[in-house]
């Protein structure tokens, strides 16, 4: 067998491969003996069919069979040894001629290859990124604090309704055209209402002050704007009833609840932060500071790596990439799409590999490497970021390995995770060689540098 590279243009290459009959001969003698070990033709016994007969019925397909799997080996074990910058993967070419296994004993073989184009772009401090801190006010933490308070409140049962996310319970029942309760008509005990969140201000209006024990005359399909779903619940009915009962209802108060945010209290303070780390608000208050700023870290390092990403691709320049070639690459990966989809998307894939091509010698330069350990941590703070979005800051260690030993099952997720961990290595690498701009931005500042 002989194998070849030779290079068209800076950006590609025409990968020969000849290979003759010694090559695969063996291999495929080896495989007609399994054939007839196994095969099962009319007239002879099980593994006695005489082999000039499998070669005749199968000589041809286990030609190809063998032919193909050492083509493929070889060819990528030539790519591997030889470190061909390879992108994306060899195409038959469009110079190669048609094979005939019948016909021929020896074959040559064309690849098209992509090659990776050649620059260095390295980090030095003449380099100048912006690094953007953002300011945790005494506001923010103060929201923080209600939002522990609120998670942690209660319902409490209260005399009169004083309009909020006050919550009524009673008698609700249908009344005929003299205003009494229409006999066959609906009744429903229990039935919940939150003045708040009615659509009619003159139906919500006739709550307001209302105690237990009232008796009120509301009209539902009014008080909902005719919304099937809601009055179906509330009247519980099916929605293509609804429109039958347009009428007055009589509504008997039988309780009202308030919803009531704890006391800021120690089992808050454990709850959050874990028992016995925070004993009094003064210090409650200091770490949710610190927790709101290392909320924010992340958010911080994203952009540093987006601004990161503009400096070096930047300086790097547009490359010379094989564009006819990569495109055959993208349309065989994306068949059903078409070429009006490659076309459409080849400019925005092309700014991907070139951030892919740098972030590989900013990796190689660094030499950043990645382990299991690092992976399953990343996965871990990925699954404790997804809990504190719910208020759940103190999420057992136990639990975190649970959900990340899931998330670890999945491959694009895998992917994902390894590629997070390179970019926080490469972003730790960085600060250190650049010259950080650092700034201080609010909220509301640091979000509006992402509508540019």
């Amino acid at each position: 067998m002989n194998i070849s590279l030779e290079k068209k243009t800076n950006v590609s290459a025409l990968l020969n491969v000849e290979i003759v009959a010694a090559d695969y001969q063996e291999a495929v003698e080896k495989s007609l003996k399994t054939f007839r070990k196994n095969a099962n033709v009319p007239g002879f016994r099980k593994g006695m069919v005489p082999m000039s007969l499998i070669k005749k019925q199968y000589g041809e397909a286990a030609k190809a069979e063998e032919v193909n799997k050492l083509l493929q080996n070889k060819v990528f074990e030539y790519i591997r040894e030889n470190n061909v910058n390879m992108l994306g993967e060899p195409l038959p070419s469009e110079e190669q001629e048609p094979v005939n296994f019948a016909a021929a004993d020896d074959f040559t073989f064309k690849f098209d290859i992509a090659l990776a184009p050649e620059f260095t772009v390295g980090l030095s401090a003449k380099d100048k990124v912006p690094y953007y801190t953002i300011d945790v006010t005494d506001e923010m933490v103060e929201r923080q604090v209600d939002a522990y308070k609120q998670q942690n409140g209660h319902m409490e049962d209260v005399k009169e309704y004083e309009g909020g996310n006050d919550m009524i319970k009673g008698i609700l029942a249908e009344l005929d055209e003299n205003g009494s309760v229409k006999e066959g008509g609906i009744q429903v005990e229990q039935a919940s209402v939150m003045p708040t969140y009615l659509k009619n201000d003159e139906e919500k209006a006739k709550f307001n002050g209302a105690k237990v024990n009232d008796v009120l005359i509301v009209n539902p399909f009014k008080a909902y704007d005719g919304n099937e779903t809601e009055l179906a619940s509330i009247l519980k009915i099916e929605k293509a009833d609804v429109a039958n009962h347009k009428g007055d209802f009589s509504y008997q108060i039988e309780n009202i609840s308030r919803f009531v945010a704890s006391e800021l209290n120690q089992a808050i303070f454990d709850q959050v932060f874990g028992e016995g780390n925070v004993t009094t608000e003064e210090d409650f208050r200091t770490k949710v500071k610190e927790q709101l700023a290392a909320s924010f870290v992340g958010d911080s390092n994203y952009k540093f790596m987006v601004d990161l990403r503009k400096v070096l691709t930047d300086k790097v320049g547009k490359l010379e990439f094989p564009d006819a070639l990569l495109k055959r690459i993208m349309l065989m990966n994306n068949k059903e799409k078409g070429e009006e989809y490659v076309n459409e998307n080849y400019d925005k894939s092309i700014e991907e590999l070139t951030w892919h091509l740098i972030k590989e010698q900013l990796v190689k330069a660094n030499n950043i490497k990645v382990d299991d350990k690092e992976v399953n941590a990343m996965a871990k703070e990925a699954t404790r970021a997804q809990f504190a979005q719910y208020g759940m800051m103190n999420v057992p260690e136990d639990m975190l390995e649970n959900y990340a030993k899931e998330m670890l099952k999945k491959e694009g997720t895998v992917d994902n995770l390894v590629n997070r961990v390179i970019e926080n290595k490469i972003a730790a690498a960085a600060k250190s060689q650049v010259k950080l701009d650092n700034k201080t931005v609010t909220v509301d500042e640091f979000n509006k540098l992402f509508e540019a």
